[in-house]
């Protein structure tokens, strides 16, 4: 039986005993990669399935900047100055590193140009002056996947592939043809998890349970069902790149002076005891939360779970305020006010 952190990159593999889908990637050990996650669907030929793959990533990796290029954070704009500016901090990062420079610095002036927050129309239809470049598959692939795992500060990067019941022969055959191209060209790992009856070329790997608190975690995003391809995971102390919804609020946030001090995706570990747990947004001075709840927040299971959290998070000392994702896209200064009164009721009786 392997641990998550000894399973291979650079192959393609079966995993038995994975557990649900989707997993967290902060419940794993940080020797892991960076991972996400999918859910296999029927495709045309191995071929359009690893270019929807590579359209997907560059979205992701898009969606993550500056997380990959650290130093960008405080260049603005995709100006001129702006765009030499990052496409001379790329080519000088890729120097002392194993990125490709052109590639990167390609990379990093598309990012710039899709700054705020363009990710939605990023995964509709790329923008005729962020769409990726000329270079070959086989450049973007490694890059990406290179630019993937800096962005975690993660050895690699692995997409974890829950197959489901009924794909067809010839869509397994896809999936793990298009698979091997990715692992190959990319050094991604490719973990499969679930059956494979019509393909038998590739290792199964016992794998340790993922660990108990992952259950606690907001999971990875998925995209629409359509595609089939990854979503991203998380960046602590940023709206997830994947999230309209976080982006949303902190659009609206971002011009306000009671708002400083915040920070997105944090882990918070309520006593010594317990779990940690993941928050959408906190106020680590003032104790208090913002949890913003997705349509799948509405099922008995996971209602149950967001109550046993909020009290886990009192008991600690934590206010805890959640929204819809309908309240924040159709009202965020509504949203807004409830968050500046609450923090304004607390600083009051902190100071006082």
């Amino acid at each position: 039986m392997r641990s998550w952190a000894a399973l291979p990159t650079g192959k393609v593999v079966r995993l038995e005993g994975a557990g649900p889908l989707p997993l967290a990637v902060d419940s794993l050990p940080r020797e892991a990669p960076a991972i996400l996650t999918c859910t296999a669907r029927e495709a045309r030929s191995p071929k359009a399935l690893a270019s929807a793959i590579l359209d997907e990533l560059d979205a992701t990796v898009l969606g993550l900047f500056p997380a990959w290029l650290p130093d960008a954070e405080g260049i603005d704009g995709p100006g001129g100055a702006g765009l030499a500016a990052v496409r001379t901090l790329a080519l000088r990062t890729a120097a002392t590193s194993a990125h490709f420079g052109p590639f990167l610095a390609e990379l990093a002036e598309r990012a710039l140009r899709a700054r705020p927050g363009r990710l939605p129309d990023l995964r509709a239809s790329l923008s005729p002056e962020i769409r990726p470049s000329g270079f070959p598959p086989e450049v973007r692939a490694a890059g990406l996947a290179r630019a993937l795992a800096a962005a975690f500060s993660r050895r690699g990067a692995a997409l974890l592939v829950d197959v489901p019941e009924g794909l067809s022969p010839a869509g397994q055959e896809a999936l793990v043809a298009a698979g091997e191209w990715l692992a190959h060209r990319a050094g991604l790992g490719i973990w499969l998890s679930g059956p494979l009856p019509a393909v038998d070329r590739v290792e199964t790997v016992l794998v340790a349970e993922a660990p108990s608190q992952a259950s606690d975690r907001t999971p990875i995003t998925l995209p629409p069902p359509e595609t089939g391809v990854p979503g991203p995971p998380p960046v602590a102390g940023r709206p997830h790149p994947g999230s309209p919804v976080e982006r949303a609020l902190e659009s609206a946030l971002s011009g306000c002076a009671w708002a400083a001090g915040r920070a997105w995706n944090q882990m918070l570990c309520p006593n010594a005891l317990a779990s940690p747990v993941r928050v959408d947004l906190l106020w680590q001075d003032d104790w208090c939360v913002v949890e913003l709840d997705g349509p799948d927040h509405r099922y008995a299971e996971k209602f149950a779970d967001d109550r046993a959290r909020d009290v886990r998070l009192q008991i600690a000392g934590y206010t805890v305020l959640r929204f819809t994702d309908v309240q924040v896209l159709s009202d965020p200064q509504a949203v807004v006010r409830h968050i500046e009164l609450l923090l304004r009721n607390r600083r009051a009786s902190r100071n006082g």
